[in-house]
């Protein structure tokens, strides 16, 4: 079975690990409704899409 030869320091872990994070959901604000959406995505709220109608009111 392998075994490290060495012992990593932590900051040779650490700095590794740096990149292992969550990224935070980028909201904008809805053009049409003017609530918060996720970007590049359909709004929730009035089924909008770069000015375009996507979804209909009546199915939301």
């Amino acid at each position: 079975m392998p075994v490290p030869k060495k012992k990593r320091s932590r900051r040779k872990g650490r700095s590794r690990r740096a990149h292992q994070k969550l990224d935070v959901a980028q909201y904008i604000e809805c053009p049409n409704c003017k609530k918060a959406m996720a970007s590049h995505c359909v709004c929730e709220f009035c089924g909008h899409y770069k000015g375009k109608e996507i979804i209909r009111s009546e199915m939301l």
